[in-house]
This record gives C-alpha cells, sequence and structure tokens, in this order.
C-alpha cells in the first residue's frame, strides 16, 4: 500500500473524503473494513488521508500500521465537544496536551503507574498555528481530554474539566501524542467544534456534512504546515 510520510488521519470516512479531494492526483489505496486511505499530493508533495475510526484502540492500531508503512508526521482533523461557553460549533481548537485516565489502549503500552505526557510534536504544533495565522484563521490553544465513553459526557463532566483548564473533549488525541511519543513520530491535531456539552443550543452533534465548510475551511493551512514542516528522515 502507497502511504506518504506526512498523513492527515480523522475518525470519519465522510470528512477523510472532504480531505482528499483537496488533493492532485489522489488514489484510494486501502478500503479493507471501511479503513479508507487516500494518497495524493499537494503542491507536488505527497501526502495520505486516512480513517483512524472511533476512539483510542481504533487509533492506535491505524497509527502503528501506518507508521509500519512509512509515516512520519501525522495530524489528527478531527472534532471535539467543547467544554466552555465561549466555544461554538465551527470553532478551532489547537490541543497543546490530552487528558486520559491511563488503563484501557494506553494500559497496554505503558504500566497504569506511569504518569504520561501526551503531548503534541511542538514544532510541528508550531507549524499548523503559523499556518491558520497566515489564513487568519481564529483558534484556541489549550488541553482536551480524550475519553474513552462517549455518552459518558454530561454537564457535570464537562464542569469538572473546564474548571481544570481544559477546553473540549474528544476521543484521540491522547492515544495518537503518547504513540508518537513512543515511536519517535511527528504528531499534532487541529479540531473542529461540534458540539458544546454546556450550551443548550448547541449541544446537537454535528454531522460531517453539517461541518464540511468549516474542515475545509482549514485543510489549505493543515497542508501546508505538513508541506512545510521538516523531519529528520
Amino acid at each position: 500500500m502507497d502511504v506518504a510520510s506526512r498523513v492527515i488521519v480523522a475518525g470519519d470516512p465522510a470528512r477523510v473524503k472532504q480531505i482528499a479531494s483537496m488533493l492532485n492526483d489522489v488514489k484510494l489505496v486501502n478500503e479493507n473494513r471501511g479503513f479508507f486511505v487516500y494518497t495524493g499530493k499537494y503542491k507536488d508533495t505527497p501526502i495520505s488521508v486516512a480513517v483512524h475510526g472511533i476512539g483510542a484502540p481504533s487509533l492506535a492500531i491505524v497509527f502503528e500500521e501506518l507508521v509500519m508503512l512509512g509515516a512520519k508526521v501525522v495530524v489528527r482533523l478531527g472534532t471535539a465537544g467543547a467544554f466552555i461557553p465561549d466555544l461554538h460549533v465551527g470553532d478551532v481548537v489547537i490541543p497543546t496536551g490530552a487528558a486520559y485516565h491511563v488503563g484501557g489502549t494506553l494500559g497496554m503500552y505503558f504500566s497504569e503507574n506511569v504518569a504520561l505526557s501526551c503531548v503534541p510534536d511542538f514544532n510541528l504544533l508550531r507549524s499548523i498555528v503559523t499556518e491558520l495565522e497566515a489564513y487568519n484563521i481564529p483558534y484556541r490553544a489549550g488541553p482536551v481530554f480524550s475519553s474513552d465513553a462517549f455518552y459518558a459526557e454530561n454537564p457535570a463532566f464537562a464542569k469538572t474539566w473546564a474548571n481544570r483548564g481544559y477546553l473540549a473533549v474528544e476521543m484521540e488525541c491522547a492515544t495518537l501524542f503518547a504513540l508518537g511519543l513512543l515511536r519517535k513520530v511527528h504528531c499534532a491535531a487541529a479540531l473542529v467544534i461540534s458540539d458544546n456539552l454546556v450550551v443548550s443550543e448547541e449541544k446537537e452533534l454535528r454531522t460531517a456534512k453539517d461541518l464540511e465548510k468549516y474542515i475545509m475551511s482549514i485543510t489549505p493551512a493543515i497542508l501546508d504546515a505538513l508541506v512545510k514542516f521538516k523531519y529528520n528522515s
């Protein structure tokens, strides 16, 4: 399978197709079990876009296999639910770290007594922020919480983590960042707010179609960040 060294990953197959549509000479190089992977070029640089599915186990499997196939830089372009009232649907969050209850997937990689630093690659994060600013795209930078239980989220949960300074909840960043550090792969993320756990009129989760205009507006900045990012091969 032809996987580029620079990869964008997302959970929703519909979102992956949206992102892949911005590549030139794009080809579907994997569709096994619905984990679509597209490879094409952006400004003459090979880029792959892959479905990572939902949650830590799925992300970990896809990440490990992408790395086996040559991935060196991985950016999650996904969605998150806001913890705070001044983040709205379509807003962009750049995770500076991700909290996770050690156990589950990461507990299989690390002792449960280990304190994990689930943080993105600083230089890749800086590259993403630089391009967002070049495109005049507003963003909020801060930590997020990576949950293993989508339907366990509620206003009390949101309040607890908001009081700790966290911006939003999603399901994969902690695993991506921790495994990136472990496997010596450059990883970061950009998230679009899909719902708000504490604002009643924004509690309904938006679909990939609803969020398409927001995803497509930031995708060029993410692609430019990937193309410009330098790494040691």
